[in-house]
């Protein structure tokens, strides 16, 4: 799931530079946005860039089959094309670094760098600016989209049961529209008349990044070097860099393509390739082996109210805050970790190991309170739902109305579910010790073989199995000849 470019995004920090010391703060799109050129979005909106930039009359980029050509009416222009201002999904590590300059050389443009924080890990943006610069970018955005990512995208696919082939917590899957949403709205405020990604050919996260911005601005060209450059491997990546002296600490070496957010991390490439090799023990992040977690369980009680995840122990907490803290007890005590060969949209499989301890958490509460809250009918359609759900985020339609529209039967039908699960987490298993909802359709007096509540009689049994049964009885005796 992680390409060769969104891992970056996620685990890469090795090498980057001392951050700026301050940094100009906006707050568009609910988040909070650094500008390390010094302006903020809301200072380029002051000044009117941001008026003129939804009516861009001059560009004439066309995307076709994934390439970028055309011309604007520009003296810009480079190996393949002329494009005024391109936004670069940005990471600091190899890929993105050696992007910058190749937009630059093949497209005659100005390259805007972006970065999301989305939970990737303490440190991962510090020294980017300097980076980014370095490698020939005008500026960088940096946006902390946590709480964003884990209220409007996290959740509700929590609340919707989502789970791709099994076993899939979708935790890439749903990173990539809310980066790509960001870039949309960047790309608004500086003026570009193009978006950029790292993602390669090969993989699912191309797919969701263009597939948001052709929801959200079928304007904009899209320019995907994977697919045009001659760059074919790490070890080229590293030459064009020492050749344009962009300075990058990546060695040869083949390591895993990681992508890590609030939700989980994920690991691909170098040994997991073969589906027949076990991961190494020190491959994993996010979790201890099981074997070496603590010898005690643990208790931790998720507080939910209509379907969504609030606090915990009793104890109001925001989306992120509450992940995070999951994320550490979960981890602790190796809960979480799924090895799978998946189906990816591109046609092929690959193998990836997941770690998702608070999500892994999350999920089996949400799914056990749901058994007190909804009824045989409702929990049957939600499950088959949940199945379509799972496949739209996967492929990147997160803006298709479908999804939307199931997201708003699934908020109206878990509207009932609030209470607290009790979980008992121990080397590595997560298991229901208790359940509670205020709205409960399940009943004692009724369910206990104990006689006294009146509404169920015994008796009616009978009728009930003679005419459930009346089909299977008839195909019987036509088949005896009765």
């Amino acid at each position: 799931m992680a390409s060769l470019m969104v891992q970056n995004m996620a685990c890469s920090k090795s090498g980057l530079i001392s951050a700026p010391t301050s940094h100009s703060i906006s707050s568009i799109w609910g988040a909070s946005v650094y500008s390390a050129s010094g302006n903020s979005l809301s200072q380029s909106c002051r000044s009117g860039a941001c008026c003129k930039i939804s009516r861009m009359k001059e560009i004439r980029a066309t995307v076709v089959n994934g390439d970028v050509s055309g011309k604007q009416k520009t003296t810009k222009g480079g190996l393949r094309g002329s494009l005024n201002k391109v936004v670069l999904a940005y990471s600091g590590g190899l890929d993105t670094s050696v992007i910058v300059p190749w937009l630059r050389e093949n497209y005659g443009c100005e390259v805007v760098c972006f970065t999301a924080d989305v939970g990737q890990g303490v440190g991962e943006t510090d020294g980017l600016e300097a980076k980014a610069k370095a490698s020939g970018a005008s500026e960088l955005f940096i946006a902390d989209l946590r709480e964003e990512f884990v209220k409007d995208y996290i959740f509700p696919c929590l609340r919707a049961g989502a789970v791709y082939e099994r076993k899939y917590l979708l935790g890439t899957s749903m990173a990539r529209p809310i980066i790509a949403k960001a870039m949309v709205d960047v790309a608004k405020a500086v003026g570009a008349d193009a978006v950029s990604h790292g993602c390669t050919g090969k993989g699912n996260d191309q797919v969701r990044f263009e597939l948001t911005f052709f929801a959200l601005n079928p304007k904009l060209a899209v320019v995907a070097p994977w697919r045009e450059w001659d760059i074919k491997g790490r070890e080229d990546a590293i030459e064009y860099a020492k050749k344009h002296s962009i300075p990058v600490t990546a060695t040869k070496k083949s390591i895993y393509s990681r992508d890590r957010n609030l939700w989980h991390i994920s690991h691909e490439g170098d040994i997991l390739e073969d589906p027949a090799n076990e991961p190494h023990k020190d491959m994993y992040v996010m979790t201890v082996d099981p074997e070496d977690a603590p010898n005690t369980p643990e208790y931790v009680e998720i507080n939910i109210e209509a379907g969504l995840p609030v606090g915990m122990n009793g104890q109001l907490l925001s989306p992120a805050t509450l992940l995070a803290e999951l994320n550490e007890i979960g981890g602790r005590h190796g809960v979480g970790r799924i090895d799978m060969v998946e189906n990816r949209l591109v046609g092929m499989k690959s193998r990836g190991v997941y770690e998702t301890p608070g999500g892994t958490i999350l999920t089996l509460a949400a799914r056990e309170l749901e058994s007190l809250t909804l009824d045989r009918e409702s929990m049957q359609l939600k499950d088959s739902l949940a199945l379509k759900y799972a496949e739209l985020v996967y492929a990147g339609r997160w803006f298709d109305p479908l999804r939307e529209s199931m997201d708003a039967f699934m908020e109206k039908l878990t509207a009932t579910t609030t209470g607290s699960v009790v979980l008992k987490l121990y080397k590595g298993s997560v298991n229901v010790a208790s359940r509670k909802s205020p709205h409960s359709l399940y009943r004692q007096d009724i369910s206990s073989f104990e006689e006294g509540s009146g509404i169920y009689n015994q008796a009616d049994a009978a009728g009930f199995i003679r005419l459930y049964g009346l089909p299977t009885r008839v195909r019987a005796m036509q088949e005896q000849g009765l």
